[in-house]
């Protein structure tokens, strides 16, 4: 039953001429059985039946125009005197097609509506009506005949509107998977770059301790033997948490998720601010550490970015301070907000890193904590230190603004 559906719904011009030598037939044969017409008009019928069986047959392919040839085979039937048939009832098929065909323009509807209505009363006004009825009978008679019209035009119109809607429903229902799909892809886009701020900074501020510690470890290797052998220690320690933080996030971007096991470590927060100062400490960078305010717990989101600026500050100032360069890393605790400032008294920075935004052709460390501070609608500002170094300054507010 559905393969025949199916067939349908994919021939409608071949359905409708299969009707319409049906139509033929049966309207040859009313032809044929006119009781009182005479042969001239009998055969002066046939182009009328000729003409509304083809309508019958491409009413779906040239609405139109079939239309039309309806409104011509009808003022040639009056012309010629000859009265209803079967074959009129292509009238209706017609109407309701126009009525229904979402491809022909709104006005050729209403002027099918407006045909169909005339047609009964040029109809007695052409044949007369029963001359046994009164007047008001006869008007009764006309108005009943004008109904299967009328139904015919709505029922098309109707099934317009249903399509109508149903077209709608449909183009609305695509516009929004691709919808989907584009702010899928712009959560992937997102996802992807976040990993790539992440593993910059992971890798940014361990290998920069590590290189550091090789060097040291080397310069001191056959003098002081201890020393080379804490600095290779915290060459090891130094890489481990590395590898496992890079496991971590490849790990998110491999599952979608986090996944908890002892080879994956928890997200930095601020409590850890302290144990990284005292970290690149050991490497050889004189920090100050001050807190001021009661610390108290922060948005993860805050407190990560807190501590991917301040390991950024300090993998910069061991780039780019020059020898004996001396950082402090202050965290002031407001009532709505967490404050950083993150001095060196070095070299400072190229002119490049912080006016074009933070890339210097070598790296992206300040765009990185621009973004990062923009995502919880904090502030942040970088540049040269009145008296030489660098000065990073943010401000992270507890709710994004």
């Amino acid at each position: 039953m559905q393969r025949l559906y199916d067939f349908i719904r994919r021939h409608p011009t071949g359905v409708d001429s299969f009707w319409a030598v049906l139509f033929f037939g049966f309207s040859m044969l009313n032809v044929a059985d006119l009781g009182g017409a005479s042969r001239t008009l009998r055969l002066a019928t046939v182009p009328v039946v000729v003409a509304l069986t083809a309508v019958i047959a491409l009413r779906r392919k040239w609405t139109g125009q079939m239309f039309w040839l309806t409104v011509g085979a009808g003022v040639y039937q009056l012309v010629i005197g000859s009265q209803a048939q079967f074959c009129d009832l292509a009238m209706l098929v017609i109407l309701y097609t126009v009525a229904a065909s979402g491809d022909v323009p709104r006005w050729m509807s209403r002027t099918a509506l407006a045909s169909g209505l005339l047609a009964s009363p040029l109809y007695f006004a052409r044949f007369g009506v029963d001359k046994n009825g009164s007047h008001a009978q006869d008007v009764l008679f006309v108005l009943f005949m004008l109904v299967p019209f009328a139904l015919a035009w709505v029922l098309g119109d109707s099934l317009r509107t249903r399509r109508a809607y149903y077209a709608q429903l449909v183009e609305r229902n695509q516009r929004l998977e691709k919808e989907r799909e584009a702010q899928a892809k712009v959560a992937v886009a997102a996802e992807r770059a976040r990993i790539a701020r992440e593993l910059h900074d992971v890798v940014a501020h361990n290998v920069s301790v590590m290189v550091v510690q090789a060097d040291g470890a080397a310069y001191v290797m056959d003098v002081a033997p201890e020393q080379a052998k804490e600095a290779l220690q915290t060459i090891s320690g130094t890489g481990r948490q590395a590898l496992a933080e890079m496991r971590r996030l490849l790990g998110v971007l491999r599952t979608g998720e986090p996944q908890e096991s002892e080879d994956y470590v928890p997200q930095p927060d601020v409590e850890q601010i302290e144990v990284l100062v005292e970290q690149v400490r050991a490497a050889g960078l004189t920090v100050d550490f001050e807190v001021e305010g009661a610390p108290r717990k922060l948005p993860s989101g805050v407190e990560l970015t807190a501590y991917r600026i301040v390991q950024e500050a300090l993998t910069n100032t061991r780039k780019h301070g020059g020898p004996d360069a001396r950082a402090s890393v202050r965290l002031v605790y407001f009532d709505d907000g967490l404050g950083l400032l993150v001095e060196d008294d070095g070299r400072g920075a190229a002119h490049e890193l912080y006016e074009d935004g933070g890339a210097d052709g070598a790296g992206h460390g300040l765009i990185g904590m621009r973004e990062r501070v923009g995502m919880v609608g904090g502030t942040l500002d970088a540049g040269p230190r009145p008296g030489g170094g660098f000065r990073i300054s943010a401000l992270l507010p507890l709710k994004k603004r």
